[in-house]
């Protein structure tokens, strides 16, 4: 099938050539079943390339299903794919099939899926090798026949590495890549984009199409654009509505395109040395501050305590301690209220002042770590869900770190 009529049959719009060439691997590889996975940012249309695959294969009049793996909770994502039996877990009270039973001689898409749980990646790579699957709580193995597309935001390879993606899944899925580009890598299809859905908008709402000078369409083609082609359409709909001119000039499209900051002058955290785990993360920098403004802390109270303990030296300036004796020297005010030095010094024995011994505390962030969500727990009275908002953390982020430190309900 042409690239032009994949594109009128789907509404594609752009001429760029590496859209084209997205195009012409997702037609080509259609009618097959190998496993495809498509990179690109969000928003660049990804699901729509999992669309057309489907529409162009043998199995167009058998079901087809997305399924986002970032939006459903770690806890269910199992039943959710693979199905469940009655009283498998608290809230089953009947049987359910999953998408994999549903979608049987269909395709199905796993949009983000390096969001999905190491424990349901193993459930998939047995899908896709063998075709099998067992629901949540049976022990009886079902086959399916499903063809899988997956889409992904993240680079996965890295995330081989950090061990938060299993590879043989990874080499698995990626039998086809297909890598959608980004709008500001095909920046010649702006402004076609941006017609288009102007022309969308002031149909819809009974306006007149609005129009763009030159300045403001050079703006608009060098724009970052993030947000991709989501951000591109929502920024035409809101000049279509909101715009007062319907001839767009530079100084009123600047009005509604956000402020990019200059992100090369932001501060940025030091990567940790190879081997160190002191700065693993921002919130293990915060833990090593609190810690280190607890032990000043701790120091300047003792100092205190010294003090009023010996009324005599109130206004002491310098603190020694040298073989067992404190040694203040003493500053007093002189008449004209100028705080001058005086000779004496006063010598403090350790009799003087209750002996305090410091009990040196752990500063490792997992012990801590450890410790904050066992109180969290302790306090909502074991509810995962209300220790996981007091802790500033998600749910399945609190799930993890349960497994991880090996603590129980």
């Amino acid at each position: 099938m042409e690239i032009q009529s994949i594109k009128n049959r789907f509404g594609i719009i752009g001429n760029s050539p590496a859209l084209n060439y997205a195009l012409q691997v997702a037609a080509q590889v259609a009618n097959t079943d190998l496993t495809v996975m498509i990179f690109g940012e969000s928003g660049v249309g990804k699901e729509v390339f999992s669309t057309i695959i489907h529409a162009l294969s043998a199995r167009k009049h058998n079901p087809f299903i997305a399924v986002n793996c970032g939006a459903i909770p770690e806890g269910t994502i199992d039943s959710e794919l693979f199905g469940h039996e009655k009283g498998s877990f608290t809230g089953a009270v009947d049987s359910r099939k999953g998408y994999f039973e549903t979608v049987n001689g269909g395709t199905i898409f796993l949009d983000e899926i390096g969001e999905m749980p190491l424990g349901t990646q193993a459930r998939l790579l047995r899908v896709l090798e063998t075709g099998e699957f067992i629901r949540v709580g049976s022990s009886k193995v079902q086959k399916t026949d499903v063809r899988v597309i997956a889409a992904t935001n993240r680079d996965l390879l890295e995330q081989t590495q950090h061990g938060k993606f299993r590879e043989d899944l990874y080499y698995r899925l990626n039998t086809v890549p297909i890598r959608v580009p980004s709008l500001r890598d095909r920046k010649e299809d702006i402004p076609l984009l941006f017609r288009k859905f102007s022309v969308d908008f002031s149909e819809r709402y009974k306006t007149p199409s609005i129009q763009l000078d030159d300045e403001a369409r050079n703006i608009l083609i060098n724009y970052p654009w993030r947000g991709n082609v989501r951000e591109l359409k929502n920024m035409a709909e809101q000049i279509s509505v909101l715009a007062n001119d319907k001839l767009v000039t530079a100084q009123e499209l600047q009005r509604f395109l956000p402020e990019v900051p200059n992100t090369s002058r932001l501060p940025m955290l030091a990567l940790p040395q190879q081997g160190s785990s002191d700065f693993a993360s921002e919130r293990d920098i915060l833990y090593k501050l609190f810690f280190d403004m607890k032990k000043d802390v701790t120091e300047l109270k003792k100092m205190f305590f010294d003090i009023l303990q010996n009324p005599n030296i109130a206004h002491a300036a310098a603190y020694q301690e040298n073989n067992h004796e404190h040694v203040l020297h003493n500053f007093a005010p002189t008449e004209n209220n100028n705080v001058l030095p005086a000779p004496s010094r006063i010598i403090l024995q350790d009799h003087d002042i209750d002996h305090h011994e410091e009990v040196e505390e752990t500063l490792s962030i997992a012990d801590k770590e450890k410790e904050l969500i066992v109180k969290a727990l302790k306090k909502h009275k074991g509810k995962r869900k209300d220790a996981a908002l007091d802790l500033g953390i998600s749910e399945r982020t609190l799930y993890r770190k349960l497994k991880e430190y090996n603590i129980g309900d």
